[in-house]
């Protein structure tokens, strides 16, 4: 599967602009729902590595869950 890298300087202002619009125009709400999906994105990435250590195997780690 290939990986997608994008930094920041190659989104297109109007991407950041729609993100600020969605926030009503708000940018401290902006970086605000920024930072809690990106809360929530690392919070995903450590489930799901903790499952690959653990093999996908429920025997192995009881309490994991995908959901």
């Amino acid at each position: 599967m290939a990986r997608i890298n994008h930094s920041v300087s190659e989104y297109p202002d109007f991407v950041i602009d729609e993100i600020v619009a969605r926030c009503g125009d708000d940018m401290h709400g902006a970086v605000k729902a920024l930072l809690l999906i990106n809360e929530h994105l690392e919070a995903e990435l450590s489930r799901l590595r903790r499952a690959s250590a653990c093999g996908m195997r429920a025997a192995r780690c009881p309490s994991f869950s995908l959901h």
